[in-house]
Protein backbone atom coordinates (compact mmCIF):
# COMPACT_ATOMS: atom_id res chain seq x y z
CA UNK A 1 0.00 0.00 0.00
CA UNK A 2 1.32 3.29 -1.06
CA UNK A 3 2.51 5.27 1.94
CA UNK A 4 0.63 8.67 2.92
CA UNK A 5 1.83 12.27 3.08
CA UNK A 6 1.56 13.48 6.23
CA UNK A 7 2.26 17.47 7.55
CA UNK A 8 3.34 17.25 11.04
CA UNK A 9 2.41 20.00 13.46
CA UNK A 10 4.29 20.74 16.87
CA UNK A 11 2.54 22.72 19.64
CA UNK A 12 3.57 25.42 22.05
CA UNK A 13 2.98 26.72 25.17
CA UNK A 14 0.28 25.87 27.20
CA UNK A 15 -0.59 22.54 26.16
CA UNK A 16 0.50 20.47 28.99
CA UNK A 17 -1.72 20.77 31.46
CA UNK A 18 -3.25 18.53 34.92
CA UNK A 19 -4.96 16.01 32.11
CA UNK A 20 -1.53 15.29 30.67
CA UNK A 21 0.45 15.00 33.75
CA UNK A 22 2.65 11.04 33.10
CA UNK A 23 2.26 12.00 29.35
CA UNK A 24 5.70 11.31 28.70
CA UNK A 25 5.87 8.23 31.34
CA UNK A 26 2.56 6.74 29.45
CA UNK A 27 3.24 6.71 25.89
CA UNK A 28 7.02 7.25 25.70
CA UNK A 29 8.58 4.61 29.02
CA UNK A 30 10.72 2.80 26.24
CA UNK A 31 12.61 6.32 25.34
CA UNK A 32 14.62 6.16 28.36
CA UNK A 33 18.17 6.71 26.34
CA UNK A 34 15.98 9.89 24.93
CA UNK A 35 14.35 11.31 28.04
CA UNK A 36 17.51 9.87 29.64
CA UNK A 37 19.75 12.40 27.44
CA UNK A 38 17.37 15.50 27.97
CA UNK A 39 17.33 15.06 31.94
CA UNK A 40 21.07 15.33 31.81
CA UNK A 41 21.03 18.47 30.02
CA UNK A 42 18.41 19.96 32.69
CA UNK A 43 20.90 18.35 35.94
CA UNK A 44 23.45 20.44 34.21
CA UNK A 45 21.35 23.58 34.00
CA UNK A 46 20.69 22.45 37.97
CA UNK A 47 16.94 22.07 37.17
CA UNK A 48 14.16 19.24 37.94
CA UNK A 49 14.57 16.96 35.31
CA UNK A 50 12.22 16.16 32.53
CA UNK A 51 11.37 12.40 33.95
CA UNK A 52 10.68 14.17 37.43
CA UNK A 53 8.18 16.59 36.86
CA UNK A 54 6.36 14.20 34.07
CA UNK A 55 6.45 11.41 37.09
CA UNK A 56 4.87 13.91 39.61
CA UNK A 57 1.94 13.32 42.12
CA UNK A 58 0.28 16.14 41.36
CA UNK A 59 0.17 19.32 39.10
CA UNK A 60 0.70 22.45 40.08
CA UNK A 61 -0.14 25.37 37.79
CA UNK A 62 2.73 28.00 39.29
CA UNK A 63 5.48 24.86 38.91
CA UNK A 64 4.57 23.75 35.47
CA UNK A 65 3.65 26.70 33.42
CA UNK A 66 6.57 28.01 33.78
CA UNK A 67 8.48 28.87 31.09
CA UNK A 68 11.72 27.25 32.30
CA UNK A 69 9.94 23.82 33.03
CA UNK A 70 6.52 24.26 30.31
CA UNK A 71 9.06 24.54 27.20
CA UNK A 72 11.33 21.37 27.87
CA UNK A 73 8.55 19.22 29.02
CA UNK A 74 6.50 19.90 25.95
CA UNK A 75 9.11 19.62 23.16
CA UNK A 76 10.28 16.16 25.29
CA UNK A 77 6.49 14.95 24.76
CA UNK A 78 6.17 16.90 21.29
CA UNK A 79 9.84 15.15 20.14
CA UNK A 80 9.11 11.72 21.28
CA UNK A 81 5.87 11.70 19.67
CA UNK A 82 6.98 12.60 16.09
CA UNK A 83 9.75 9.51 16.30
CA UNK A 84 6.54 7.25 17.27
CA UNK A 85 4.80 8.01 13.68
CA UNK A 86 4.56 5.38 11.62
CA UNK A 87 7.16 5.73 8.52
CA UNK A 88 5.72 2.56 6.95
CA UNK A 89 2.56 4.38 6.57
CA UNK A 90 3.49 7.87 6.38
CA UNK A 91 5.72 10.21 4.49
CA UNK A 92 6.55 12.97 6.39
CA UNK A 93 6.45 16.10 3.90
CA UNK A 94 6.67 18.86 6.21
CA UNK A 95 6.80 19.99 9.53
CA UNK A 96 6.11 23.72 11.11
CA UNK A 97 4.84 24.49 14.65
CA UNK A 98 2.79 26.97 16.76
CA UNK A 99 5.12 29.35 18.48
CA UNK A 100 7.71 27.50 20.90
CA UNK A 101 6.79 24.45 18.54
CA UNK A 102 8.61 26.45 15.81
CA UNK A 103 11.94 24.72 18.02
CA UNK A 104 10.44 21.22 18.15
CA UNK A 105 9.77 21.53 14.30
CA UNK A 106 13.60 22.71 13.82
CA UNK A 107 14.62 19.36 15.74
CA UNK A 108 11.89 16.76 13.76
CA UNK A 109 13.09 18.27 10.77
CA UNK A 110 16.71 17.66 11.19
CA UNK A 111 17.79 21.27 11.29
CA UNK A 112 18.43 20.53 14.73
CA UNK A 113 19.51 17.35 16.86
CA UNK A 114 16.98 16.03 19.48
CA UNK A 115 19.47 17.03 22.00
CA UNK A 116 20.43 20.40 20.40
CA UNK A 117 16.37 20.79 19.80
CA UNK A 118 16.09 20.45 23.68
CA UNK A 119 18.95 22.91 24.70
CA UNK A 120 17.58 25.22 22.43
CA UNK A 121 14.11 25.04 23.66
CA UNK A 122 14.92 24.69 27.57
CA UNK A 123 17.73 27.68 26.90
CA UNK A 124 15.11 30.14 25.55
CA UNK A 125 12.42 29.08 28.22
CA UNK A 126 14.94 29.83 30.89
CA UNK A 127 15.58 33.14 28.84
CA UNK A 128 11.91 34.49 28.86
CA UNK A 129 11.65 33.15 32.37
CA UNK A 130 14.26 35.15 33.60
CA UNK A 131 13.08 38.57 31.74
CA UNK A 132 8.91 37.87 31.81
CA UNK A 133 7.46 41.15 30.50
CA UNK A 134 3.99 41.48 29.84
CA UNK A 135 1.47 38.76 28.99
CA UNK A 136 -0.86 37.27 26.57
CA UNK A 137 -4.94 37.45 26.09
CA UNK A 138 -6.40 35.02 23.83
CA UNK A 139 -9.85 36.35 21.81
CA UNK A 140 -12.16 34.94 19.33
CA UNK A 141 -13.20 36.36 15.75
CA UNK A 142 -14.65 33.43 14.80
CA UNK A 143 -18.67 32.34 15.77
CA UNK A 144 -19.59 29.05 17.00
CA UNK A 145 -19.63 27.25 13.61
CA UNK A 146 -15.96 28.57 13.16
CA UNK A 147 -16.88 30.77 10.33
CA UNK A 148 -14.55 34.23 10.50
CA UNK A 149 -15.93 37.43 10.65
CA UNK A 150 -13.76 39.83 8.86
CA UNK A 151 -15.30 42.76 10.34
CA UNK A 152 -14.54 41.62 14.07
CA UNK A 153 -11.21 40.53 13.32
CA UNK A 154 -9.99 44.10 11.88
CA UNK A 155 -11.62 45.60 14.83
CA UNK A 156 -9.38 43.38 16.84
CA UNK A 157 -6.38 44.13 14.79
CA UNK A 158 -7.30 47.99 15.75
CA UNK A 159 -6.96 47.75 18.98
CA UNK A 160 -2.94 46.99 18.66
CA UNK A 161 -2.87 50.34 17.27
CA UNK A 162 -5.06 51.95 19.25
CA UNK A 163 -3.44 50.88 22.83
CA UNK A 164 -0.33 51.32 23.86
CA UNK A 165 2.56 48.86 24.23
CA UNK A 166 -0.62 46.21 23.12
CA UNK A 167 0.47 43.48 19.78
CA UNK A 168 -0.89 41.33 17.76
CA UNK A 169 1.59 37.97 19.04
CA UNK A 170 -0.14 34.93 17.17
CA UNK A 171 -2.73 34.60 14.38
CA UNK A 172 -4.22 31.49 15.60
CA UNK A 173 -6.85 29.64 13.60
CA UNK A 174 -10.06 31.58 14.31
CA UNK A 175 -8.64 33.99 17.35
CA UNK A 176 -5.89 35.92 17.79
CA UNK A 177 -3.34 36.50 20.69
CA UNK A 178 -2.65 39.66 22.09
CA UNK A 179 0.72 40.60 23.51
CA UNK A 180 1.37 43.41 25.46
CA UNK A 181 2.08 45.03 28.84
CA UNK A 182 0.57 44.88 32.15
CA UNK A 183 -1.29 47.89 31.47
CA UNK A 184 -1.86 47.13 27.99
CA UNK A 185 -3.61 44.21 28.54
CA UNK A 186 -5.83 45.78 31.51
CA UNK A 187 -6.97 48.23 28.64
CA UNK A 188 -7.90 45.33 26.66
CA UNK A 189 -9.60 43.62 28.57
CA UNK A 190 -11.70 46.68 29.50
CA UNK A 191 -12.38 47.24 26.04
CA UNK A 192 -13.42 43.69 24.89
CA UNK A 193 -16.73 42.35 25.51
CA UNK A 194 -16.83 39.31 27.14
CA UNK A 195 -17.57 36.08 25.28
CA UNK A 196 -17.80 32.84 27.33
CA UNK A 197 -14.44 32.43 28.94
CA UNK A 198 -12.88 35.18 26.46
CA UNK A 199 -11.16 37.30 26.93
CA UNK A 200 -9.30 34.48 28.26
CA UNK A 201 -5.58 35.89 30.21
CA UNK A 202 -3.19 32.67 29.35
CA UNK A 203 -1.28 31.76 32.35
CA UNK A 204 2.84 32.69 32.77
CA UNK A 205 2.90 33.64 29.27
CA UNK A 206 4.91 36.89 28.50
CA UNK A 207 4.43 39.20 25.97
CA UNK A 208 5.58 36.74 23.20
CA UNK A 209 6.55 37.52 19.46
CA UNK A 210 6.22 41.26 20.19
CA UNK A 211 9.07 43.60 20.38
CA UNK A 212 8.50 43.39 24.18
CA UNK A 213 10.99 40.30 23.65
CA UNK A 214 13.86 42.48 22.02
CA UNK A 215 16.02 41.75 25.01
CA UNK A 216 14.92 37.88 25.13
CA UNK A 217 16.28 37.83 21.13
CA UNK A 218 19.73 39.26 21.95
CA UNK A 219 20.05 36.97 24.56
CA UNK A 220 19.08 34.16 22.86
CA UNK A 221 21.70 34.79 19.77
CA UNK A 222 24.47 34.90 22.19
CA UNK A 223 23.39 31.85 23.98
CA UNK A 224 22.50 29.31 21.02
CA UNK A 225 24.96 29.80 18.11
CA UNK A 226 24.34 29.18 14.35
CA UNK A 227 26.77 26.20 14.64
CA UNK A 228 23.82 23.96 16.23
CA UNK A 229 22.20 24.24 13.04
CA UNK A 230 22.45 21.62 9.74
CA UNK A 231 20.18 21.48 6.84
CA UNK A 232 17.14 20.38 7.16
CA UNK A 233 16.34 17.17 5.12
CA UNK A 234 12.19 17.73 5.60
CA UNK A 235 10.59 20.82 4.39
CA UNK A 236 9.96 23.22 7.15
CA UNK A 237 6.97 26.01 7.46
CA UNK A 238 7.85 29.14 9.63
CA UNK A 239 5.47 31.46 11.65
CA UNK A 240 5.20 33.49 8.42
CA UNK A 241 4.33 30.81 6.47
CA UNK A 242 7.94 30.75 4.55
CA UNK A 243 8.98 27.50 3.13
CA UNK A 244 12.62 26.04 3.94
CA UNK A 245 13.36 23.59 1.04
CA UNK A 246 16.21 21.14 2.62
CA UNK A 247 19.27 20.70 1.50
CA UNK A 248 18.72 24.83 0.05
CA UNK A 249 18.85 26.38 3.59
CA UNK A 250 21.61 29.42 4.06
CA UNK A 251 22.06 28.32 7.96
CA UNK A 252 22.94 31.54 8.89
CA UNK A 253 19.19 33.06 7.81
CA UNK A 254 17.39 29.89 9.45
CA UNK A 255 19.50 31.14 13.06
CA UNK A 256 18.75 34.53 12.23
CA UNK A 257 14.76 34.01 11.62
CA UNK A 258 14.72 31.80 14.93
CA UNK A 259 15.87 33.99 17.33
CA UNK A 260 15.08 37.34 15.54
CA UNK A 261 11.97 37.97 14.00
CA UNK A 262 10.40 34.43 15.51
CA UNK A 263 11.01 36.51 18.79
CA UNK A 264 10.44 39.24 18.47
CA UNK A 265 7.03 39.67 15.62
CA UNK A 266 3.81 38.22 15.11
CA UNK A 267 3.79 34.59 14.70
CA UNK A 268 0.70 33.52 12.04
CA UNK A 269 0.22 29.93 12.88
CA UNK A 270 -3.05 30.20 10.56
CA UNK A 271 -0.45 31.01 7.39
CA UNK A 272 1.87 28.44 8.72
CA UNK A 273 -0.94 25.83 7.84
CA UNK A 274 -2.07 26.93 5.27
CA UNK A 275 0.34 27.66 3.16
CA UNK A 276 1.63 24.28 4.21
CA UNK A 277 -1.30 22.55 2.81
CA UNK A 278 -1.30 24.38 -0.78
CA UNK A 279 2.18 23.76 -0.66
CA UNK A 280 3.03 20.05 0.21
CA UNK A 281 -0.66 18.85 -0.39
CA UNK A 282 -0.71 16.22 2.20
CA UNK A 283 -3.18 13.69 3.28
CA UNK A 284 -2.91 13.85 6.63
CA UNK A 285 -2.21 16.45 9.23
CA UNK A 286 -0.45 14.69 11.99
CA UNK A 287 -0.78 17.30 15.33
CA UNK A 288 1.80 16.30 18.20
CA UNK A 289 0.82 15.93 22.00
CA UNK A 290 0.80 16.55 24.78
CA UNK A 291 -2.62 18.03 24.84
CA UNK A 292 -5.48 18.54 22.15
CA UNK A 293 -6.18 22.04 21.91
CA UNK A 294 -4.04 22.86 18.71
CA UNK A 295 -6.02 20.39 16.91
CA UNK A 296 -9.21 22.87 17.10
CA UNK A 297 -6.93 26.06 16.04
CA UNK A 298 -5.89 24.13 13.14
CA UNK A 299 -8.86 22.65 11.70
CA UNK A 300 -10.05 26.59 11.77
CA UNK A 301 -7.05 27.62 10.04
CA UNK A 302 -7.81 24.46 7.73
CA UNK A 303 -11.33 26.24 6.98
CA UNK A 304 -9.92 29.44 6.52
CA UNK A 305 -7.87 29.11 3.68
CA UNK A 306 -11.04 26.86 2.41
CA UNK A 307 -9.17 23.79 2.39
CA UNK A 308 -10.60 21.06 0.42
CA UNK A 309 -13.76 22.91 0.76
CA UNK A 310 -14.07 23.06 4.18
CA UNK A 311 -16.16 26.29 5.48
CA UNK A 312 -17.49 25.21 8.72
CA UNK A 313 -17.08 23.47 11.69
CA UNK A 314 -19.90 20.81 10.85
CA UNK A 315 -18.08 20.58 7.03
CA UNK A 316 -14.95 19.68 9.33
CA UNK A 317 -16.31 16.68 12.02
CA UNK A 318 -18.56 15.27 8.82
CA UNK A 319 -15.08 14.65 7.17
CA UNK A 320 -13.47 13.79 10.42
CA UNK A 321 -16.30 11.04 10.69
CA UNK A 322 -15.79 9.75 7.10
CA UNK A 323 -12.57 10.08 5.94
CA UNK A 324 -10.23 11.54 8.74
CA UNK A 325 -7.94 14.70 7.67
CA UNK A 326 -6.38 15.35 11.11
CA UNK A 327 -5.01 13.14 13.38
CA UNK A 328 -4.62 14.30 17.28
CA UNK A 329 -1.90 12.39 19.11
CA UNK A 330 -2.82 13.44 22.04
CA UNK A 331 -6.24 12.01 21.83
CA UNK A 332 -5.60 7.83 22.42
CA UNK A 333 -8.26 7.37 19.46
CA UNK A 334 -6.76 9.09 17.02
CA UNK A 335 -2.75 8.29 18.38
CA UNK A 336 -3.73 5.07 17.16
CA UNK A 337 -4.12 5.69 13.91
CA UNK A 338 -0.39 7.15 13.31
CA UNK A 339 1.66 5.10 15.52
Amino acid sequence: MAHQKALVICPGRGVYNKTELGYLNKFHGDKKELISSFDAIRTTEEQDAISALDNAERFSVSKFTRGDNASGLIYACSYADFQSIDRKKYDIVGVTGNSMGWYTALACSGALSAQDGFHVVNTMGRIMQGNAIGGQILYPFNDENWIESPAKKSELESLASDIEGLYISIYLGGMIVFAGTDTALKTLEDRLPAQGRFPMRLMNHSGFHSELQSENSIQGKAALPETLFSQPNIPLIDGRGHLWHPQTVELGDLWNYTFGKQVTETYDFTKAVANSVKELAPDIVIVLGPGTTLGGATAQALISCGWESLNTKKDFTDRQENAPYLAAMGLETQRKWVI
